[in-house]
């Protein structure tokens, strides 16, 4: 009898992968007991730290287990059925924690909405995954919320929990925090312990959205098994972790799966505490809750490296005389020895000075002094900046994975890290090339207690994901070396990660910015790796009958539009710099923007190409599909001007 892969049912279950021995043999257990365990162990401890009115306020590990039971006591008397959604939208705080665990043992969904996402991109998550009660931050997401939630499905009540509650018309009683803790006071203990009790470790507690090439995005099923058996062997392959001593800054969306592994579940397995950002984080105070805490572990985006990288540069370059060529000298000490220390070979002489005089300051300075493990994941990093921090003595480790596999699939650790690669698989996961091609390039495959239950209510793109043998299909290319080494090398998908790690699908944003401006014939989106979007611009030009490549002619009919702007361009060249041609596509692009689903899905820039994609060009395929490989590399220049 084979094993039962996938399941896309709200209650169903899935067999897990549990091997006889090694990492995968461990007990399964549920997210209730997981956190019991952890209060049993170091109840007393703190694990919650916020700062509010310029103090820390502290919940124990206790205190905090107690408040997941009052949340899921007061979700359950609001009217939340087993197997619906708890939606919850704001930034990274105790509540959001709790609301998320007392949704799960109230035998509900934690749903993570991002806080960018418009109200249509709001409705399309809250009806999808049938929540019931939406959990928000303050007004400005209850605004959002109002905007839609005449057409709410199934929603019961709306909780807001860092703002007062306003005098506002709602089809739904809203409700402040402290009202909320307070509303399931007579649900009695038997009631929420039936809850928790009847849930497998097979069954989905949470839901991660992710985006997919045609818009809508996909509710990824995480099961108790995925997140316990995760977080535990993830958290045991961390260097020299202590219990009850670590130490961790919140400050990455929780709607994304990195954030709800690194700050939620691996903390409750470490018994750690857990100390979150200001809302501003990204805007510049990280430093500076980060020289407050000293974390022990760090998670940044590249993006995140990248304006620390940013911001010391700036100060080196201002640095002068002696101090100057002190910090060039250990810089290229840092650099030579941390390849040492990867290859295995002896540091250069002088690289312990260069440790005492530089970067032992430098770690100093940024907080992270204590931080036994840096890391990157949720989108490619650059090898520049990764060997800009490893000349400083801060070694990133890349971490590759996807919401499907309850986030982490291969990483790097101190002692085996290869700069350039994503690192060796899990512990007791197991990873595979699909088809490699004659330099080892394929398809990354992977298997295990990892893989999520599916997408909901969608078998179809869960059957093209997860195949009859529990394989999970990425969707990236890579390879691995003789020492079992992962490096990414491309992307099956058209998705676009942003430096920021956000994805983003990009042909309904294409097919937006064509509706609003018909003068446009093609378009691509740029922004893998990059900060914003921008946007190449093809306008409808005449095409040579014999041989089907793109003129120089304008249409026709893009002409007569363009003389109605008062544009006298006929021709593509005479259009790339008429001010009146740019400013008819800027507002067609404005207009795209507005149904944008959060900012970084905002198209910043734009330039107009002198031909049109064609199949002579080799732009286009014999299908006409667009390949966008040889157009990034056709117009390689031009798009880095975009983000010089």
């Amino acid at each position: 009898m084979s094993l039962k892969h996938f399941d896309v049912t709200a209650d169903g279950e899935v067999d897990l992968k549990i091997t006889p021995d090694g990492a995968a043999s461990a007990e399964p257990i549920t997210v209730m007991q997981r956190f019991k365990e952890t209060v049993e162990k170091v109840g007393d401890r703190p694990a919650l730290c916020v700062s509010r009115d310029g103090a820390w306020q502290q919940w124990t590990w206790r205190d905090f287990y107690e408040d997941v039971k009052m949340a899921g006591r007061a979700f359950i008397k609001l009217g939340l059925d087993a197997h619906h959604a708890v939606g919850i939208i704001g930034f990274n705080s105790p509540e959001w924690f709790i609301a998320d665990l007392g949704a799960i043992f109230a035998g509900g969904f934690a749903t993570g909405i991002y806080t960018t996402n418009g109200p249509e991109a709001i409705e399309y998550v809250v009806n999808h995954s049938k929540t019931q009660i939406i959990v928000a931050e303050d007004k400005k997401q209850l605004d959002k919320i109002l905007q839609v939630h005449q057409n709410f499905e199934h929603l019961k009540a709306i909780v807001l929990y860092n703002d007062t509650v306003p005098d506002v018309e709602c089809t739904v009683p809203i409700l402040d925090w402290d009202e909320f803790m307070r509303h399931g006071a007579d649900v009695p203990d038997f009631e929420l312990g039936h809850r928790m009790s009847v849930q497998k470790p097979g069954q989905c507690c949470m839901l991660i959205y992710t985006s997919g090439t045609t818009g809508n995005p996909k509710g990824v099923m995480i099961t108790h098994d995925n997140v316990t058996w995760t977080s535990a062997t993830l958290a045991a392959s961390l260097p020299n972790m202590t219990f009850g001593k670590e130490h961790i800054v919140s400050y990455l969306p929780l709607s994304h799966i990195a954030a709800q592994i690194l700050d939620m579940h691996a903390p409750m397995i470490l018994g750690a505490t857990v100390w979150f950002a200001q809302p501003t984080a990204l805007k510049g105070t990280l430093v500076q809750t980060l020289q407050e805490v000293r974390p022990t572990v760090f998670l940044g985006v590249p993006r995140v490296w990248e304006k620390i990288e940013e911001k010391m540069r700036a100060v080196g370059s201002e640095t002068t005389g002696l101090k100057k060529k002190i910090g060039t000298w250990a810089k290229r000490k840092g650099l030579d020895g941390a390849y040492a220390i990867q290859q295995g070979r002896p540091v250069p002489s002088g690289w312990g000075v260069a440790k005492k005089l530089v970067f032992s300051k430098v770690r100093k300075a940024l907080g992270l002094d204590r931080c036994k493990f840096f890391a990157t994941a949720a989108a490619p990093i650059s090898k520049d900046t990764l060997e800009y921090f490893l000349s400083i003595n801060i070694p990133i480790m890349e971490v590759y994975g996807m919401s499907e596999n309850t986030g982490p699939q291969s990483l790097n650790i101190p002692g085996k890290h290869r700069t350039g690669s994503v690192g060796l698989p899990l512990a007791g996961t197991e990873l595979k090339i699909h088809e490699p091609d004659q330099d080892g390039n394929g398809e990354i495959c992977f298997r295990g207690r990892h893989i999520c239950k599916g997408y909901m209510y969608n078998e179809e793109k869960t059957r093209e994901s997860i195949d009859a043998e529990g394989w999970l299909h990425s969707g990236d290319i890579g390879r691995v070396d003789e020492d079992g080494y992962l490096y990414i090398t491309g992307r099956i998908k058209e998705i676009i990660i942003t430096a920021g790690g956000e994805n983003v699908a990009p042909v309904p944003i294409e097919n937006l910015v064509k509706e609003n401006c018909p003068i446009i014939s093609n378009c691509m989106l740029i922004g893998d790796r990059r900060k914003f979007l921008s946007l190449l611009v093809c306008l409808k030009s005449e095409v040579d009958p014999e041989t089907t490549a793109p003129l120089d002619e304008l249409t026709p009919q893009t002409i007569e539009i363009l003389e109605a702007q008062g544009s006298k361009a006929k021709t593509v060249t005479e259009a790339m710099d008429d001010e009146h041609v740019l400013k008819y596509i800027q507002a067609g692009i404005d207009e795209a923007n507005k149904h944008a689903v959060s900012r970084a899905q905002k198209v910043q820039k734009f330039k107009i190409l002198p031909r049109d994609f064609s199949v002579p060009g080799g732009e286009l395929g014999p299908t006409l599909k667009l390949r966008r490989p040889i157009v990034v590399k056709q117009y390689e220049e031009l798009i880095d001007s975009f983000y010089a």
